[in-house]
Parts: structure tokens; C-alpha cells; sequence
């Protein structure tokens, strides 16, 4: 795959809205503003949940969440994704016949921003993958990758207010997707993964957001073994992650990181005194926002 395969359109009218109002010294402005829609997802008859997502990518999402859910079997056979804009519904059909009454009722609210959900059964997959031991990741990558992520067009350096994560190979960002909440956003790219065959074989995971026990457990279920975040853990991420053999590396800013688990898959190679310190200018712009989320 090549670099940004698939990334953010900023100037997608659909995701933003310009808002009046005023600045801190009374003038007059105008914003721009993330607009958020609730989406109701069906599994074949069957309700599942409603998310408040930007709207784009309703295929990729629906799919990306059944499979993180542990709702829709990695061979399962997709008839069908039906989605209706108007009514904010998109269906998921499958060949097997699919009933998750029992499972419904065991729902939990997430740390995760936008009302995000687990279910009970959530871990049920989680202590039987096994990560790959020989994947590595060079600091040098790591530079890369977060110059060319946080310097590429968002919506979060046009509007702020959402997460981004990306599937990246080496030093190469392949898949950026955004949402109001970063569960949304790693279940985009599972979905996507999911209808295109792309295997985790190989791959780094880069998310703007927390790294929460949420986000781990969905990296670790998509069998990606390194997980890179400019945000800070949480302690449930980090025993998580020590408990999968996941190379767990947050506050990525510059050439400044910290690495709680996973520690022998990071190959000292990156020249750090040619690395620029992280400006005022680029993510910084929504950091205040970033971390209280």
C-alpha cells in the first residue's frame, strides 16, 4: 500500500460547519466546527447500538465495531452493507444468521469520548492471540512517522475536537482515519482492513487519543503488536498490554517518548539530535482539548 491510501478530507463540506462568535478579546470571528450525527447499527434484524460518529466511512465503521465486538466472525461472508444517510442507519448482513440478545444486555460504558460502548464479552478473543515476537520498530520510524502524521490535513488541525488513528508499515502511514471518538476511529480501520484483506502482519498503529485499556484491547484483537500514541496511558492500557506482549509507546512528541511495555522490540536507530522539537504550530493547536478527552 502506499502513503495515505486513505486519509481525512478537511474540506469535506459533509464534516465541518464555519460557527460565529468571538474571540478572547471580544472581536468577532468564525470557526470552523466537527459536525457529529448519531448512526444506528444493525446486524442483520437486530439492533445493536447508536454512535455519534462525523459520518464518513459508515461501511468501514459498522464492520470495524462488529469484528472489535466480537460480534462478526473474521470468516464471516458480508452479504451485504446497507446504509440510508436520511434515516442515519446502516445494516451489516451476513450469511450466518446472528442473534446477540444475551449480549446486549451486558453493556458498559467506555473511557472513551462520544459515549463509546463495550459489551461483556469484549475480552472473550483477547488472551488467545499471541503477538508477533520478531516485529520491531525503529526510533527512526517513529520521527518519521509522527512528523508526516501530525503535519499531514485534518480535520483536527482544521477543527479540533476529534482523534485520528493510523495504520502504518515502517515509516509509512497507510490508513488515517478521524472520529469524534477514537474507538470509532480504530474500528474504521479494522473495517477497512476487514473488507480489503490487508494484514496486520508487519504493521504499527499510531492514535492521537489515550492509550486506554479500549485501545488496547482492539489493537490487540486486530493482532497489530506495536501501539504508539502523543497522548499519555492509562494503567489498565499498560497492564493490558504487558499482559498481551504489546509494545506500548505514548507522549510521542518530537523525539520524546516513553515505552511501558514491549520494550525489546524498539531499535535504537534514529538520530535524535536531527529530530525537531514539536512546535507550537501543528497538533499543539488542539492539545488542551486532546488530553482532557
Amino acid at each position: 500500500m502506499k502513503e495515505f491510501t486513505l486519509r481525512p478530507d478537511p474540506d469535506d463540506p459533509r464534516l465541518t460547519r464555519r460557527v460565529p462568535g468571538i474571540d478572547q478579546e471580544g472581536k468577532p470571528i468564525e470557526t470552523a466546527v466537527v459536525v457529529e450525527r448519531p448512526l444506528t447499527l444493525f446486524l442483520n434484524g437486530q439492533e445493536i447500538v447508536t454512535m455519534m460518529t462525523i459520518g464518513d466511512h459508515p461501511d468501514y465503521l459498522a464492520v470495524g465495531y462488529l469484528l472489535n465486538q466480537n460480534m462478526l466472525r473474521a470468516d464471516d461472508e458480508i452479504t451485504a452493507i446497507d446504509y440510508d444517510e436520511e434515516l442515519e442507519t446502516v445494516v451489516v448482513r451476513t450469511r450466518r444468521r446472528t442473534d446477540f440478545e444475551k449480549k446486549l444486555r451486558k453493556k458498559t460504558l467506555t473511557s472513551g469520548c462520544a459515549q463509546g460502548t463495550a459489551f461483556g464479552d469484549l475480552m472473550e478473543k483477547f488472551e488467545e492471540v499471541r503477538l508477533p515476537a520478531d516485529a520491531i520498530l525503529r526510533t527512526s520510524w517513529l520521527y518519521a512517522l509522527s512528523k508526516k502524521i501530525n503535519t499531514a490535513p485534518s480535520l483536527y488541525l482544521a477543527a479540533g475536537a476529534i482523534h485520528g488513528c493510523v495504520l502504518c508499515e515502517q515509516d509509512r502511514p497507510l490508513l488515517y482515519m478521524e472520529d469524534v471518538g477514537r474507538h470509532n476511529a480504530i474500528d474504521k480501520i479494522a473495517g477497512y482492513m476487514h473488507r480489503h484483506a490487508v494484514p496486520p502482519e508487519g504493521k504499527i498503529f499510531y492514535t492521537t487519543g489515550r492509550l486506554t485499556s479500549e485501545m488496547v484491547i482492539k489493537t490487540v484483537q486486530m493482532r497489530i503488536p506495536i501501539l504508539i500514541s502523543r497522548s499519555g496511558f492509562t494503567a489498565w492500557g499498560v497492564d493490558l498490554a504487558r499482559k498481551a506482549g504489546l509494545t506500548l509507546i505514548g507522549r510521542a512528541k518530537g523525539k520524546r517518548f516513553i515505552a511501558l511495555s514491549g520494550e525489546e522490540r524498539i531499535v535504537f536507530d534514529g538520530d535524535r539530535a536531527a529530530v525537531e522539537e514539536e512546535g507550537r504550530r501543528s497538533r499543539r493547536k488542539a492539545s488542551v482539548e486532546e488530553d482532557a478527552a
